[in-house]
């Protein structure tokens, strides 16, 4: 993994150096761990699940870029990073684009259109994040 273009975005203001916490990041995969359990709870409605899987998946991208030492104020960043700060598969990154967008029409206009195959797809990769956020192991 390389982080020039991590680096490069600090340079644009587009994010920030911040030493990360160890603390903040087991809250952040911990948080999100719950999170991703309680989206797959039987009778929950597909909002809700998408909500839930939705805020587990940004929380882990958030952890992984803190992780490497960076943060950002913008939402869709932490997601469009992950190749750089965990390796997730182009491909996977963009569901998750995706459901950010479908999180701000929700959000923004109060329409919320998300198809089984989006949630599982989502619920998919939160659950891969898990994995590769852990890997990264304890802050060094």
């Amino acid at each position: 993994m390389t982080l020039k273009k991590l680096d490069n975005l600090v340079k644009i203001n587009q994010l920030k150096i911040e030493p990360p916490d160890q603390g903040e990041l087991d809250g952040m995969v911990n948080s999100a761990k719950r999170r991703l359990e309680d989206s797959q709870v039987e009778g929950l409605s597909e909002d809700g699940q998408f909500s839930l899987a939705y805020g587990a998946a940004h929380a882990l991208a958030l952890a992984a870029m803190r992780w490497h030492g960076y943060r950002s104020d913008k939402r869709y960043l932490v997601f469009q990073c992950l190749e750089q700060t965990v390796g997730l598969d182009n491909a996977k990154w963009r569901v998750l684009d995706k459901c950010h967008k479908q999180r701000n029409l929700a959000e923004y206009e109060g329409h919320l259109e998300i198809t089984p195959q989006l949630l599982q797809e989502l619920i998919e990769v939160a659950k891969e994040l898990v994995t590769l956020v852990e890997a990264l192991g304890p802050v060094k």
